[in-house]
């Protein structure tokens, strides 16, 4: 090989090796695309024109410098800025807005702390499956790495609990990334979406190009280089910024299951004698109405188990809707359909499902429809697809035909049996101060037929789910699998924003009510009066009843009887103090809170309650 030959080898990489750094510095795309030095314009209005086109309403925030630009213009175009007094806050907000609107739920919060603040209440999305977009602020692209303020690698701290994450790096695209982000997160299983932008991507041109001045430069061939580098990088940075671009959602993929599958589970449901339902969250998932799975649902005639966001989906009395004894019925089904449950430690892992019966699961994850399914239970069919959509297509194969009444009427008297019990305990006098479950009762039996339900809490919310009775489909907001504490002010929140003429109730935990009492304040700014049911045991009693008899100490799970009715009071909202000497005028209290709802104040109820044994033997760990 002669010189020629080698030197026109190294030439030719040398050559391609620029023509890629200037592809990868965007010379190539500034040729053709003009850089606009003198607009006014920033990219944060490009963020607030995409969220506009994809029906968002509200952006739940803790303001910070980083996102200033994306909260401003939201504003302009209508969007409502909601600020809280926590980031975490914020995302459960958003999170109760995408379970009730059927839409992307929004939260903006600023760069690092900021983020970090967040990170329990993405994860909590990601388990409920709840698709909410979490934007970020983040140190300016060049400075990145370098110990700018409030600068982490926010990227590797969202992977794992994201769908999808991406970094903005310049103006341009903002509009496609943003887009992009909302599609994935409402595609496929639903959940969480991060996208960080820069700061120097969402202020206009001349203020980014201040900060970019190099004072006294390097003098010589490096100066020089510095100096361009710089200026190409800001130039690419704003190059084509504003050219029109689409802002419509793009297509949203769901699985469904197939004729053939849907055929087969027709087949088994119409020859099973005792079919059973176990209903979760995911069949609230768009694009099913509610309405319509529950009237696939009694069109069916088959009992059914509701968890999660699908109680209430039978309305409050419903003759189908069976709340006590699921085990025994669950042994004696010999049918059992999964629709968007999920076999962990809510069904003991699937040991509560008898090997006997045929079993149907359905959901969208791949990983959660056969969960566990290697050690204690089989599915007979097994469909990746949307639970709402398979059960309509289930009702239509099998039109005419209803599952053996005396079936569900054997359960709704085991029901009515344990129910009674339930009663018998509520009227039982506790050692001091209040019965919880009477308190329970009375607040069901007096809240109003629109109500929503959020549930923040241990052992008082555990007793709760058996007492009260959500009034209709999307009516009922916990945490989910996750269990997480603290969700009770931003899902109540974002559940009043959702539904403003309704009674927006939190049932509280003494203890969860740590984590968003402050939330009182932004109940009162944003004029959001939702009524806060307090149990105050003065205890974590959820762990205290297991770690006392077990290691023979209550240390950590002491708390005081604090006035938390006062604290109400001081964030502009309005608190009843209720013990045992108020027995006998509860319902007054109650129907007073509901009053003071309505003509626009937060109310709490600080109930002093006593201890009971209706949840001796529950799980806690």
């Amino acid at each position: 090989m002669d010189i020629s030959t080698v030197l026109g080898g190294i030439l030719g990489c040398v050559l391609g090796g620029l023509v890629l750094a200037a592809y990868r510095l965007g010379v190539f795309y500034q040729l053709i695309h003009k850089t606009e030095t003198k607009s006014p314009r920033h990219g944060g209005e490009s963020v607030a024109e995409v969220l506009r086109a994809h029906g968002v309403k509200f952006v739940f925030t803790l303001v910070g410098g980083h996102i200033s630009p994306i909260l401003v213009a939201c504003e302009k175009l209508g969007i409502r800025i909601v600020d809280t007094r926590h980031e975490a806050t914020a995302v459960f907000a958003a999170d109760a807005v995408a379970r009730l609107s059927g839409t992307i739920g929004v939260a903006a919060v600023t760069a690092g702390p900021g983020l970090t603040n967040t990170v329990t209440a993405v994860k909590n999305a990601q388990m409920a499956e709840s698709p909410l977009l979490l934007i970020g602020g983040a140190a300016a692209t060049l400075l990145q790495g370098r110990g700018a303020l409030q600068d982490i690698d926010q990227m590797s701290l969202f992977k794992p609990l994201c769908k999808f994450c991406a970094s903005v790096r310049t103006v341009r695209e903002i509009g496609p990334v943003v887009r992009k982000a909302i599609a994935a997160a409402q595609s496929g299983t639903p959940g969480p979406v991060f996208v960080e932008f820069p700061i120097d991507t969402l202020y206009p041109f001349h203020l980014v190009e201040k900060e970019f001045a190099v004072k006294n430069p390097p003098k010589g061939l490096m100066g020089k280089v510095v100096a361009w580098y710089l200026h190409n990088h800001l130039k690419n940075l704003f190059a084509g910024a504003w050219e029109a671009r689409a802002v419509s959602p793009l297509p949203v993929h769901i699985p469904m299951a197939t004729d053939s599958q849907i055929q087969q589970c027709v087949e088994l449901v119409s020859r099973a004698k005792k079919p059973v339902i176990l209903l979760g969250s995911q069949a609230t998932l768009p694009p099913t109405p509610v309405d319509e799975i529950r009237k696939a649902l009694e069109s069916l005639g088959i009992p059914c188990f509701l968890g999660g966001m699908a109680r209430g989906m039978l309305g409050r009395d419903s003759p189908l809707h069976i709340r006590q004894n699921r085990r025994d019925a669950l042994k004696e089904a010999d049918l059992v359909l999964l629709a968007g449950t999920v076999c962990d430690f809510r069904l003991s892992y699937g040991r509560v499902l008898s090997r006997r019966s045929k079993i149907i699961a359905v959901n969208r994850d791949a990983g959660q429809l056969t969960k566990n399914s290697d050690m204690f239970w089989k599915p007979t069919v097994a469909i990746q697809g949307d639970a709402g959509s398979f059960l309509l297509s289930l009702s239509r194969g099998l039109k005419g035909h209803r599952c053996p009444e005396d079936w569900p009427r054997s359960l709704k008297d085991g029901d009515r049996t344990k129910e009674n019990s339930n009663r018998e305990k509520a009227a039982e006098k506790t050692e001091r101060h209040l019965n919880p479950l009477q308190v329970l009762h009375r607040a069901d039996a007096l809240m109003a037929e629109d109500s929503i339900i959020v549930a923040d809490g241990g052992d008082f919310v555990g007793s709760a789910a058996y007492i009260m009775r959500p009034r209709g489909p999307l009516r009922w907001l916990d945490p989910g699998a996750f269990g997480t504490l603290g969700v009770g002010g931003g899902f109540a929140l974002g559940a009043k924003l959702c539904r403003p003429d309704s009674e927006v109730w939190i049932i509280y935990g003494d203890g969860s009510l740590g984590y968003s009492v402050a939330e009182f304040d932004t109940f009162t700014r944003h004029k959001t009066p939702v009524i806060a049911l307090v149990g105050n045991d003065a205890c974590w009693s959820q762990i205290s009843r297991e770690q006392v008899p077990i290691l023979g100490s209550n240390v950590a799970c002491g708390l005081a009887f604090t006035d938390y009715h006062v604290v109400a009071d001081g964030y502009g909202g309005k608190g009843h103090l209720i013990g045992r000497e108020d027995e006998g005028r509860l319902d007054d209290i109650i129907r007073q809170a509901q009053r003071e709802s309505r003509e626009g104040r937060a109310t709490l109820l600080n109930v002093l309650i006593g201890k009971t044994n209706f949840r001796d033997g529950s799980i806690s760990v």
